[in-house]
């Protein structure tokens, strides 16, 4: 790690070449799908850079959250919009913690029969 005070290890270019060279014709294939994602189309380039940072908090990927929030605030989103959309990711993930108790209340009352 670059820096002990950090849980991950910093994205450098240095080893952002070493997994590249790696596994050069997945990463070139990766590259292109996501330029191709986040290429303005129905959806303007702030709105998906809005659904990245909400996502990247979902999935907890720091390098995401770090790569995407700057990325927002480039394409015009304010911070009162990215945190918004934390917000709904967050609701988003309690509500399936929430939604999935349905599958244990059917184990429950399958134990009971």
């Amino acid at each position: 790690m670059s820096n002990s005070n950090e849980m991950y290890p910093a994205a450098t270019a240095e080893n952002i070449r070493q997994k590249a060279d790696l596994a050069p014709k997945q990463i070139e294939a990766w590259r292109t799908f996501s330029r191709a994602v986040f290429k303005e189309g129905v959806l303007d380039e702030k709105t998906k850079q809005l659904i990245a940072v909400a996502v990247a908090h979902v999935t907890q990927c720091p390098y995401c959250i770090k790569s995407h929030v700057p990325q927002a605030l480039k394409k015009g989103a304010t911070k009162q919009e990215i945190m918004e959309a934390i917000w709904v990711a967050s609701e988003m993930r309690a509500g399936a913690a929430y939604a999935h108790a349905t599958i244990a209340l059917e184990a429950m009352n399958n134990e009971d029969k």
